[in-house]
């Protein structure tokens, strides 16, 4: 079955027209179907370069915000990191708590949570947030 086609008259310049001859005269070829391919090519580049423009700044802002993530989650793992290695140095070696020392150490685990909600519903008031704001720099 064949397709239909629309008739079109368009005009090159010489060096161009040569150009298309030569490559119609191997066997196989035809000046149609080069004009057909090369038209398609330059839709579809066309047609990527719009979708990058449509995209490309929307993309940019996702990958620096996944970037200002990743540094944060960073920072939170190092800290948590470095209060476990802290705490179980301390505790190496100590005996059982009494119920007094346990009922205290909760009392400041309650406080402790509490000041981080606090800190998570206003972070303009936490020590660390200009810390975990700053911009990314580039990865060497």
């Amino acid at each position: 079955m064949k397709t239909p086609k629309a008739r079109h008259e368009i005009f090159l310049p010489t060096d161009v027209s040569d150009k298309l001859k030569s490559l119609a005269a191997k066997p196989g070829t035809t000046q149609t179907a080069i004009v057909t391919d090369a038209l398609r090519s330059w839709f579809d580049r066309r047609g990527a370069n719009e979708l990058d423009d449509r995209f490309g700044l929307r993309l940019d802002r996702l990958s620096n915000a996944d970037a200002r993530l990743e540094r944060k989650l960073d920072f939170v793992a190092e800290a948590l990191g470095a209060f476990i290695q802290h705490q179980l140095t301390l505790t190496a070696h100590h005996p059982t708590f009494e119920n007094e020392t346990s009922q205290l150490g909760m009392k400041r685990y309650h406080a402790f949570v509490e000041m981080i909600g606090r800190r998570l519903v206003r972070p303009d008031q936490s020590p660390i947030a200009a810390a975990l704001t700053e911009e990314p720099q580039p990865k060497e």
